[in-house]
């Protein structure tokens, strides 16, 4: 006998990266920041008083909203954070579905997209992407979604849709296109200007990736201040806690900090990119912290396995489409030589 309702039983529950316990493994298999996130955020969190956690903090991060309304140039009320960019995912998912209302998306893209809709029980549809990894904008309105999901730059492909090909297919959708932005600080484009233009965007952004702040659980939406209110209904009471709150307006303020060290990765990802080539893996072009390369021989899970052996690890999904690709995310000029040294052997 079993507990759990037939959706439940049936479905496989999202598989998170390996999290290394040992030290001296090369993690490049998560999509981390290699740096360290802003002295900013270090000075906030050493200082913090004990009052902050005796106390409920505030319900909707209003310190962190103020910041970055500042910063994006909208308003407060834009605003919606939430514990990571999964727990805003999973808001929009659980206030605009349901039995009767779809999610679709294009794909390959972020699994953790279909968990979230099954457990919630609302009918999904992929479409997959062109072979040039463009939309495929006339099937996704037809599709019929009350939500729309576009992960842009896309996860684990790193390529990225222009805000027009966005635009057009938000202005035909009769539901709310949710754009993922988690790896637009790598970006050259954003499309956070159509959250303000168009009533039925949202765009979503998390702390991760470019603030160096995986381990904090720090995400944002950003969207028409009726879209955010209805999203606000659907979210867990204080679904943020008062130090990463405090932490988060801390590094997001930094935007010197912040800057260069996106500038950091981003050439490092070139660098990377080239060596790859050599290696006869090119990678798609990528708009993210991490590339996609095709390995099809030696077989791209062979790869994996021997990076392991050699305490490095990248990314493989041992899945129908996926199956002769490696996600390696970039990583510091050290990390990424090591890499390509112990690949050219593997190769």
């Amino acid at each position: 006998m079993s507990y759990f309702p037939p959706r439940i039983q049936r479905m496989s529950g999202y598989v998170p990266g390996e999290q290394p316990t040992e030290s001296g493994v090369i993690k490049l298999n998560t999509n981390e920041n290699p740096y360290p996130p802003s002295p900013r955020v270090m000075e906030t969190l050493r200082r913090a008083d004990p009052e902050q956690l005796r106390r409920y903090p505030h319900p909707m991060g209003q310190a962190f909203r103020e910041a970055a309304a500042k910063v994006l140039g909208v308003t407060p009320d834009m605003i919606l954070c939430g514990n990571g960019a999964d727990d805003v995912l999973n808001i929009a998912i659980r206030a605009l579905t349901d039995a009767e209302h779809s999610m679709v998306w294009p794909g390959p893209t972020y699994t953790l997209c279909a968990v979230l809709a099954r457990l919630h029980g609302c009918p999904v549809r992929e479409l997959p992407f062109r072979p040039d990894y463009s939309l495929p904008i006339d099937e996704l309105p037809d599709a019929g979604g009350s939500l729309t999901y576009v992960c842009n730059p896309n996860s684990p492909t790193a390529t990225f849709v222009a805000p027009s090909d966005l635009a057009a297919l938000a202005r035909r959708l009769r539901g709310v296109l949710l754009i993922d932005e988690a790896y637009v600080d790598f970006a050259a484009q954003t499309c956070l200007p159509l959250a303000g233009e168009l009533p039925n965007v949202l765009v979503v952004r998390t702390l991760s990736k470019g603030y160096s702040l995986a381990g904090l659980r720090f995400g944002y939406a950003v969207g028409s201040p009726e879209l955010i209110a209805g999203l606000t209904k659907a979210k867990d009471s204080f679904n943020v806690d008062a130090l990463s709150i405090a932490a988060a307006t801390a590094a997001i303020e930094d935007q010197a900090y912040f800057r260069q060290n996106v500038e950091r990765v981003c050439r490092e990802r070139e660098r990377l990119s080239a060596g790859l080539t050599k290696l006869g893996i090119a990678p798609l072009p990528s708009q993210a912290n991490f590339v996609f390369a095709r390995c099809p021989s030696p077989p791209a899970g062979r790869v994996y396995q021997a990076l392991k052996d050699r305490n490095i690890l990248v990314r493989h999904f041992d899945q129908p489409g996926l199956s002769e690709w490696l996600r390696i995310t970039v990583g510091t000029p050290d990390q990424n030589d090591a890499l390509l040294y112990e690949l050219a052997r593997i190769m």
